[in-house]
């Protein structure tokens, strides 16, 4: 760090009485009599009257009464130059230029006006640089009065202004040289470190890249239509939201080596960007492994999902408009099939397990109608409860005739001589009937030969209908749990349905030479800022 130097405060020592009593800004100026030998005494100086060596010798005094009996505007010029507001260093300025140039001013505002009158401007900045010149010494006079043997006095020591005037020029001089050779080292580092880097950056972009034609395409995943549910699903249904894990999904497998390998199996990836008309630094080796491939895949196959939307957005470039534009379909068709396997898994085991446990209920409910039908072929009745009802019918006509039969024997038999032939027909019709009503009821209790009982067989067929309904609700049951599942695994299968086209380009899309050769020398310029302080805040923990 280069510190400013710090200057002494100094004072000029004004030589004649005159000077000190310089007017004021309401006196008039007055002109200084010349010297005669009237004048006050001068205090001994201890060199008699030999002059100071490095004074100029006297203005005579026929100069200085010519410039004292000038015109009468001289007093009206110091008059003006006093007006001008003048400072007291530019003042003092103008006396030293003054008396360098040989110039005997009676005062500060005179020293100007003769400065003026002479056609110098005391103000001006290469005058007022001279004053720090160092003047040859003046050859002592030789002088008879009292002296100090070897004594001379050197300009330094006689102006200290001078003195102090040149060491500031030369610091203001050091000063400016050591900023034209930082500068200078900075134009240097400047041309080496940012401006070459983006040179021969802007050459490669502008003469040698190999140009680049990008298909962009855009498509959707959605999802078939189903019944509305209720709560966040139903209002989640139709939008993005509903598909997004599945669009997640897609873009990874289409940005990954699966799809890449594909791509290069069936349209020549690899072979494409290994073609020797491709610049060195975009061309693939022919010996280039996997890894390489697919970061030179990861380069030029540029996937993204808008999350609000629910659009997957691809760009896929290659070196010619038609070869891109093949890269692009072959990749929705990659996706295209990936969506139908998303969930083809679910919904094929869905309508297994439905399946076959419909095809279990339909299976028991035919062997339970079997062995109804086995049943009513063994026991030979098609109907036990008709069965039953019938003969029930039977005894209770049966037993109604009994019971008339009995009234009329009881009738014939409260007579005092009775009939016995009625009574004896009676008497059979009545155990008749009684044979006949037991009989009746034998077949609804007791089993007959190979058979059973009508009850026996009217509990077997009822307990084999009651199964053949239940196996009959639990079919239907089961069928309409197949069509539900049918509807949704209809429901759960998913659509690529394309918003954009992949359609080749007619003119390159990359490289865009002027963006990134700006971006370059932004890039260069980071770094290098980014170093030169790094090196700056070391270099002062350093020093420090």
């Amino acid at each position: 760090m280069t510190m400013k130097p710090k200057a002494r405060r100094f004072r000029i020592k004004r030589a004649t009485s005159a000077e000190t009593s310089a007017p004021g800004p309401a006196a008039t100026p007055q002109r200084a009599a010349p010297p005669t030998a009237t004048a006050a005494p001068v205090e001994e100086d201890g060199f008699g009257d030999a002059p100071f060596p490095t004074a100029r010798a006297a203005q005579t005094p026929g100069k200085a009464d010519t410039a004292a009996e000038q015109g009468p505007g001289m007093a009206a010029e110091i008059d003006a130059i006093r007006n001008e507001g003048l400072t007291a260093r530019q003042l003092r300025m103008a006396r030293r230029l003054a008396a360098k140039h040989g110039l005997a001013p009676t005062s500060d505002f005179d020293a100007v006006r003769l400065l003026r009158k002479n056609g110098i401007d005391p103000f001006q900045r290469a005058n007022m640089l001279e004053l720090v010149v160092p003047e040859p010494k003046a050859e002592p006079a030789p002088n008879p009065g009292v002296r100090v043997p070897g004594t001379e006095i050197s300009t330094e020591v006689a102006d200290p202004a001078a003195r102090r005037a040149r060491e500031i020029l030369e610091m203001q001089r050091d000063i400016a040289r050591r900023r034209r050779r930082r500068m200078a080292a900075l134009v240097a580092r400047l041309a080496v470190f940012v401006a070459l880097p983006t040179l021969v950056a802007g050459w490669y972009f502008f003469a040698v890249a190999t140009p680049m034609y990008a298909t962009k395409s855009e498509f959707v995943i959605q999802q078939a239509d189903g019944p509305a549910g209720g709560g966040l699903g139903g209002l989640l249904a139709g939008t993005g939201m509903a598909t997004s894990q599945d669009s997640k999904i897609v873009q990874s497998y289409l940005g990954s080596r699966e799809a890449m390998l594909r791509l290069d199996t069936d349209l020549g990836f690899r072979a494409h960007f290994s073609d020797p008309e491709i610049d060195p630094l975009q061309r693939l080796s022919p010996t280039a492994t996997n890894e390489a491939a697919y970061k030179l895949y990861r380069r030029y196959v540029k996937i993204g999902f808008d999350p609000t939307e629910g659009n997957i957005r691809m760009e896929v470039s290659a070196a010619t408009p038609e070869l891109s534009a093949a890269f692009s379909r072959a990749l929705i068709g990659y996706a295209e099939e990936q969506v139908d396997n998303l969930t083809q898994r679910l919904r094929a085991n869905q309508m297994e397990d439905a399946r076959q446990v419909f095809n279990d209920a339909e299976a028991k409910m035919v062997a339970a109608q079997e062995k109804v039908l086995a049943l009513q072929e063994q026991l030979g009745v098609l109907d036990p409860a008709s069965e039953t009802s019938a003969l029930m019918g039977q005894i209770s006509n049966f037993e109604t005739q009994l019971a008339e039969k009995r009234l009329q024997l009881q009738q014939l038999l409260d007579n005092p001589a009775p009939n016995q032939a009625r009574v004896s027909g009676t008497r059979g019709d009545i155990a008749r009937l009684e044979s006949l009503i037991a009989d009746l009821r034998s077949q609804l209790t007791e089993s007959s030969a190979g058979s059973g009982s009508l009850a026996s067989v009217s509990g077997q067929l009822r307990m084999a209908e009651v199964d053949l309904e239940t196996r009959t609700m639990m079919m239907q049951e089961s069928l309409q749990a197949l069509e539900a599942s049918r509807t949704e695994a209809n429901r759960q299968v998913r659509y690529l349905s394309l918003g954009v086209n992949p359609v080749p380009p007619d003119e390159p899309t990359y490289p865009r030479a002027f963006e990134n050769t700006l971006l370059a020398a932004l890039v260069f310029a980071g770094i290098y800022l980014m170093i030169s302080l790094t090196a700056s805040i070391l270099r002062e923990q350093v020093s420090g």
